[in-house]
Order: structure tokens, then C-alpha cells, then sequence
């Protein structure tokens, strides 16, 4: 049998795992919150109106103004001493930790953000160079929606268009009632119970919203906030949990009730100590340290309030990889 020595090199026979989180600015720059955003709210899953109208007010007024604004929200909750925001630390430990976890001869675990660095496509195509014939996608969103699984899944499937060998596929689309998920947060609302010196009056599950016409257009994800916080309440019935959801953005109707009216109305209803827990998030990123655990906590004290405390996200701690790590062997 002849050998062709002009024969490229070809890289075969693994199975690549891409964990993929929303993503973050590179710096806090203006600059670059504004190359962020930009690329977040020009995705037509995430800002569903007139394409045509929406660049002209995206360009003309939202990229003007808003970059400065967000810019001192990233600020707050920085981490200086790694020069890079929470989300992708945790992120990237994330990743680090799962591969230590599996030990499979043949198999590459990597992770990418939707918007900003490491892009999506990049890491695909370098799983592909490292010879990988099979990808498994493991977006962090446990309860699924068109606005951040699914766009996940469109930069995945642009990224394969564009590749003559294409690996075969498997998307994990959701988790929102995964037993080892569920567990995790009742396990970590348990612990910041014990830490504090006072018992919450009610336990705030916060989701981050999405505009009420998705919903009834047919999105799951109201469905799914509900179920995850109806299975921690069957496991942590000693005090209610009530289902929030924030970060709205815009004039028009989110889905409610919004967390943000709830906490400046509970000390009026008599609930001045709270807890609040944000299941959605995989990794605490500026809608939880910044929008809740700052801006949360001080609008909850100014209207009345006298306790407030967040349950940090599951982060890399051990029962969230664990959780990681069982989604991705049942997948590859």
C-alpha cells in the first residue's frame, strides 16, 4: 500500500465538550462594553423588533448612552487582580474542573461565550483541529429560552456551515429539573442559612426576565423558572419561595412579578429580612453581585428593609461540576 507523504495531517477519533456562557466585556473600558453590547443586542433572538428600526435606535442613542452606564455596573464587581469579570472566571474554572472530574482517554473539554472572547466559533474550530469527530454543547442556561439557548445554537450551527468535515452533533438544551441541579441549590440556600444570624422572612428565587410577547409566542422559559423554584420548595419547605424575574430592559412588558418592585414592596407587606437566590445564573456576573446584591440590597434597605442577603451562584463549587459533569456523560 502506497503512502501519499504529501497527505496533510489529519486530526480524528475525540469528542469535544464546549460549555458555553452568555459572555462578558473584555475590559470595563467604554470601548469595549461598547463592542459588547453591540454584538449582545444586535442578535434578532435577543431584541425581536424591526431590524431596520432597531439598528437605527441600537446605533443612534441605546450605544451612545448606555456603554457609560454599564460600564460603572462591571466596575463594581471587576476582578482586578485576574483583569477579567466573574462570569468568565468562573467559566473557565468551570471548564477546568469538569476535565479534571472525567478522565476520558479521547475527549477535550473547552468553553466559549456566546457574545464577546472566546467566541463560539473559534473554539469550535480549534476542538475540530484537535481531531475532534463528535461535539457535545452544554450551554449554562438550566432553563431554556429562545433569547440564550437557542442563540447558542444558532452561532453553533453558522459556525458549521461554514466547515467542510463536520462533527456530529448533541445539544444539551436544558437542566431546570435535573435531580443533582435541584440539590445544588438547596444545598447552597442551606449553607447561607447558616452563615447568617437571622431567619429570612421569605426566599426570593430571581430569574432574569424576558419581554411577556416571547412568551406568549410559545417560549418555555416562564415554565421552566416556575418548575425549578416548585422542586427547591418541595425540598425546602421551612420557609415560601416566591419566583421574581429581573433585568428588564425597555418600555414593554416583561415577565413578572419584577424583582425589583417586589423587594422595594415586601417591607410594607411586613418581610423586612430576605433571601434571595438567582437559579437562572450559572456563574455570578453582573446581574447578581452588581443588580441585586448592590442595587437589590440598597433599594430593599431604603424602602424599610432590615435584612438582605444573596445565595451566591453555584459557581465551580463541587456539587455544580458534579452536576456538570453528569450532564455531559450522559451525552457523549
Amino acid at each position: 500500500m502506497e503512502i501519499d507523504n504529501n497527505h496533510p495531517i489529519v486530526k480524528f477519533g475525540k469528542t469535544g465538550v464546549l460549555v458555553i456562557n452568555l459572555g462578558t466585556p473584555d475590559s470595563t473600558s467604554w470601548f469595549d462594553i461598547r463592542k459588547y453590547l453591540k454584538e449582545f443586542l444586535s442578535d434578532k433572538r435577543v431584541i425581536e423588533v424591526n431590524p431596520i428600526i432597531w439598528q437605527v435606535i441600537l446605533n443612534l442613542f441605546i450605544l451612545t448612552f448606555r456603554p457609560s452606564k454599564t460600564a460603572k455596573a462591571y466596575k463594581e464587581i471587576w476582578m482586578k487582580n485576574e483583569n477579567m469579570s466573574p462570569l468568565l472566571y468562573y467559566t473557565q474554572k468551570q471548564s477546568e474542573k469538569i476535565s479534571k472530574f472525567i478522565r476520558k482517554e479521547n475527549l477535550i473539554i473547552d468553553f466559549a461565550m456566546r457574545y464577546g472572547n472566546p467566541s463560539i466559533k473559534s473554539r469550535i474550530n480549534k476542538l475540530q483541529e484537535q481531531g475532534c469527530e463528535n461535539l457535545v454543547i452544554l450551554p449554562l442556561y438550566p432553563q431554556y429560552a429562545a433569547a440564550t439557548t437557542a442563540t447558542v445554537c444558532d452561532e453553533v450551527y453558522r459556525t458549521l456551515m461554514n466547515m467542510r468535515w463536520q462533527p456530529s452533533l448533541k445539544i444539551i438544551a436544558h437542566y431546570e429539573s435535573d435531580p443533582l441541579y435541584i440539590d445544588a441549590l438547596v444545598k447552597s440556600i442551606n449553607k447561607k442559612i447558616s452563615e447568617i444570624n437571622w431567619k429570612p422572612d421569605l426566599i426570593i428565587a430571581s430569574y432574569h426576565g424576558i419581554p411577556k410577547k416571547y412568551f406568549d409566542k410559545g417560549d418555555p422559559y416562564h415554565c421552566y423558572c416556575h418548575k425549578t423554584t416548585r422542586l427547591i420548595s418541595e425540598k425546602f419547605n421551612s420557609i415560601d419561595i416566591k419566583t421574581t424575574f429581573q433585568s428588564r430592559f425597555g418600555p414593554q412588558a416583561w415577565l413578572q412579578p419584577y424583582t425589583d418592585k417586589t423587594l422595594e414592596s415586601l417591607p410594607g407587606e411586613g418581610k423586612k429580612n430576605i433571601l434571595i437566590i438567582c437559579p437562572g445564573f450559572s456563574s455570578d456576573c453582573v446581574e447578581t453581585l452588581e443588580e441585586i446584591l448592590i442595587q437589590g440590597k440598597e433599594s430593599f434597605l431604603k424602602y424599610g428593609g432590615e435584612n438582605f442577603d444573596m445565595v451566591p451562584c453555584l459557581n465551580d463549587n463541587d456539587d455544580h461540576i458534579l452536576l456538570l459533569k453528569s450532564l455531559i456523560e450522559k451525552n457523549i
